[in-house]
């Protein structure tokens, strides 16, 4: 039966209880669709706006939010400021770090219909494996299981697909530790995403004395007063005292990758955070944290001791 004998057929005989095509039924796909301001009885979640964008620009691709799995997406709640258009294009504004396994990249995300409501992110790409320079990474993994076995055979047997896999592996391990001290309220930059090797995270700022704002400095780069020195080694035990207490220590702790921002300190570079317990190296890992922390404070007049503090983060792990 064609489509044009249905209205000669207002109930097919095989199926009695189908209910009759309604007057006016229309069954030709070239039928006239009315204007908007003709629309009459349309329901209407099925009327919505069409907005067209311009072509990218160099340098510039449609946001990536939607295209990655939701768990590689940051935790919820949201901040307001993560912008989640469909339509929001990332910018790139330039190089903000190198490091010995990853740079650092300035990117704005932004809809183009909705430009104030834009923010910039940090995005810290690692390197293939044939243009990093990480050190002493056996001893970081040491006690870490992967998902696959497969995986872990081909990045012990340091085969093509393993340096394949190991060019992800610490991106995941620096998306996972972000997630997790972030749920737990420590002082880390909010993980917005991560696509691959690319991790998108909270770009931690200052505002200068010309209302300029720019990148948090590093506490290395810091000559903070003696009252707010003392401030920034609470934070920095209080933060330390809660790893601890839920089994991790950074591995890599100096005044180079805490930022000072403002009165607060935010920790970043996290891909070799290590297990307390289940990685060997997890104690001397976390005396050597103790050691460059407490030399540093005390190099700006601080009378702090390294084995007081480890023993008090002891006091909180056990």
């Amino acid at each position: 039966m064609s489509h044009d004998d249905l209205s000669q057929h207002p109930q097919h005989p095989a199926f009695p209880d189908d209910p009759a095509f309604p007057d006016g039924f229309v069954t030709d796909p070239y039928h006239r669709v009315p204007p908007p301001d003709d629309l009459g009885d349309v329901d209407e979640r099925f009327v919505f706006d069409f907005r067209s964008y311009d072509d990218l620009g160099d340098g510039q691709r449609w946001s990536t939010w939607l295209s990655v799995e939701p768990l590689c997406r940051g935790p919820e709640p949201l901040p307001d400021w993560v912008v989640t258009s469909q339509g929001a294009i990332d910018t790139e504004l330039g190089v903000l770090k190198t490091g010995k396994e990853a740079d650092v990249h300035l990117v704005e995300r932004a809809d183009p219909l909705d430009p104030a409501a834009g923010v910039v992110m940090a995005a810290k790409r690692y390197r293939s494996p044939e243009h990093r320079a990480f050190h002493r990474s056996a001893s970081y993994t040491e006690g870490r299981s992967m998902k696959r076995s497969r995986d872990e055979r081909a990045i012990k047997r340091k085969s093509t697909f393993g340096r394949q896999v190991a060019a992800g592996e610490w991106a995941v391990s620096e998306w996972g530790a972000l997630v997790r001290l972030w749920n737990l309220g420590l002082p880390v930059p909010y993980p917005v995403q991560i696509d691959g090797t690319e991790i998108l995270m909270e770009w931690i700022t200052v505002v200068d004395e010309d209302d300029a704002v720019r990148t948090a400095p590093r506490l290395a780069q810091t000559r903070p007063s003696p009252e707010l020195l003392a401030a920034y080694f609470e934070q920095l035990t209080d933060a330390l005292a809660t790893m601890v207490q839920n089994g991790l220590v950074h591995g890599d702790l100096s005044a180079y990758n805490i930022l000072a921002a403002g009165e607060r300190l935010v920790v970043i570079d996290l891909p070799q955070i290590v297990d307390l317990v289940g990685n060997l190296n997890g104690m001397t890992f976390l005396q050597r944290d103790c050691a460059n922390i407490c030399g540093w404070f005390r190099s700006r007049g601080l009378d702090v001791d390294e084995h007081a503090l480890f023993a008090e983060l002891m006091a909180h792990a056990f």
